[in-house]
């Protein structure tokens, strides 16, 4: 079976990268010592120099833009049923030709 993912906070995130910042450790070391993947300090780093204090929203708080894309396939879920709500009235109410 496949391995069970582990999920970490934010302030987790946050207080790990402080330490391997302040440490002087290599993230080898680190990462052994925290119980984390290889490579699991690397990945939050570049997050959080791509998306600074944004970089680790939390389980169900969405960035702006990602809030933004949720809002709009909502919206176009919504009105794809109601366009085909209409082709169905209009295939009803117009007579059909021979």
């Amino acid at each position: 079976m496949g391995q069970i993912r582990k999920h970490y906070t934010p302030e987790f995130k946050l207080e790990a990268l402080r330490l391997a910042e302040t440490s002087g450790k290599p993230d080898s070391e680190l990462e052994r010592d925290l119980g984390l993947s290889k490579g699991c300090l690397g990945h939050w780093r570049q997050a959080r120099q791509r998306n600074g204090k944004n970089a680790f929203p939390g389980k169900g708080h969405l960035t702006e833009a990602d809030e933004r894309l949720r809002q709009l396939e909502r919206e176009n879920a919504i009105l794809r049923q109601e366009r085909e709500i209409l082709k169905k009235a209009i295939g009803v109410i117009s007579p059909k030709q021979p």
